[in-house]
């Protein structure tokens, strides 16, 4: 990300700064890779470790389903009920080592602020807007924002009138726009289907100076613990840096069309640690007359393809609606269904909207995607052979 700044910085780091009461302000350095990687330095009227009361700790469990067969997968999350907030209303789906899918479709405002200490987080609004109170200032968000929020931000969302509904990815590595979209410095070339002026950082400061008690639940160790402060949590004065939640809405990317197909690295949007995310927007489709419109069936040896159908119709695919998932597994081919590749040739453009999530390590399941799951798309490609003459 670009350097960007909120409120009132010094003209040196690590030097005194004094609030409106004289006050000596406190500095934090909020940083990856040790004090390598990218950093943000944020001014706060109290220090960030003081804390009232020390809370319970509630360990995380996500139920894994191990299922009695290997096949693609379709799940049908359409029936999951609006409940909890926007952070416990989170239902994990799909998750490895690397990467955490869910659906959330809060119903409650949080109570409590959040701070994800374990990991990076991208929200993919499917429905609703709101704002996003955190650390850096307030976020605005809408419908297909892809939200992401760097951990150890601390925040509390606000939910606008009208349903919710989210997908969600949690990472312990680090959430990141594509190495090769970006040159020797970090800014992003001309050929990225986006540019920085597509990326919507805090709009506003509001610094919180409060007394009171306050609820943290931070993300750590696989569970949550739970913390009392008696001073509000958003009370910077003042940052600067890379590290801050940002936005960028889907509609912003810009699809690559060409003469024949594009593969899906094409609409490559984030990397993560050992996982990718894609978007596939309404595009052009390819000009050649003998072009194929349609992906050809592929193995990806290495990876598992997750994707999600946010709006438009998927050619590909039949019996797919927008809020269902499709899983290609490895280890088992996939492409267009039996009679989608002659009902497309001649089509010059498609309005299809999805995130897909490339894994490179198998997923397992939830009993949630058990109970959601669809187990007649293992045979939507299958039609009866013909019969031999003679």
């Amino acid at each position: 990300m670009r350097y960007f700044s909120l409120g009132e910085v010094p003209p040196k780091r690590h030097t005194q700064v004094r609030g409106e009461d004289g006050r000596l302000l406190v500095e934090e350095v909020v940083g990856y890779e040790g004090f390598s990687g990218n950093e943000s330095i944020l001014l706060h009227l109290e220090s960030p470790c003081r804390i009232a009361r020390v809370g319970e700790f509630e360990p995380l469990h996500v139920e894994e389903w191990v299922p009695p067969t290997h096949v693609h997968r379709l799940t049908d999350t359409r029936p999951v009920r609006a409940e909890g907030d926007p952070v416990s209303g989170r239902k994990v789906l799909l998750f490895n080592a690397d990467v955490e899918i869910a659906i959330c479709k809060p119903a409650v405002e949080q109570e409590a602020f959040y701070r994800n200490g374990e990991g990076d987080e991208v929200l993919f609004i499917q429905q609703g807007s709101g704002e996003i109170e955190t650390t850096f200032g307030t976020l605005r968000y809408r419908q297909h924002d892809y939200v992401v929020i760097p951990r150890g931000t601390t925040y509390r969302v606000i939910m606008h009138d009208g349903p919710q509904e989210w997908l969600t990815f949690f990472t312990p590595g680090e959430i990141e726009t594509p190495n090769r979209y970006r040159n020797r410095y970090g800014q992003l070339l001309e050929h990225a289907p986006f540019s920085q002026r597509d990326f919507h950082p805090p709009h506003e400061l509001v610094t919180h100076a409060g007394r009171g008690e306050y609820e943290v639940v931070v993300r750590v160790r696989g569970g949550m613990q739970r913390y009392v402060l008696d001073y509000h949590p958003l009370d910077v004065t003042g940052w600067d840096g890379y590290v801050y939640p940002y936005t960028f809405n889907i509609h912003d990317f810009e699809p690559k069309s060409a003469r024949l197909h594009q593969p899906p690295p094409a609409h490559q949007t984030f990397q993560g640690q050992n996982f990718v995310i894609c978007s596939f927007c309404p595009r052009m489709l390819d000009w050649d007359p003998l072009a194929v419109p349609l992906p050809y069936h592929h193995s990806n040896l290495q990876s598992e393809e997750v994707m999600f159908y946010a709006a438009g119709d998927y050619a590909a695919r039949k019996g797919v609606d927008v809020g269902t998932f499709t899983l290609h597994p490895s280890g088992l081919p996939h492409g267009p269904q039996p009679g989608a590749v002659e009902k497309s040739l001649g089509m010059r453009e498609t309005n299809e909207l999805a995130v897909m999530c490339d894994t490179f390590k198998p997923l397992k399941l939830t009993t949630l995607a058990r109970d959601l799951d669809n187990p007649e798309y293992a045979y939507s490609w299958y039609t009866p052979l013909e019969q031999p003459v003679g």
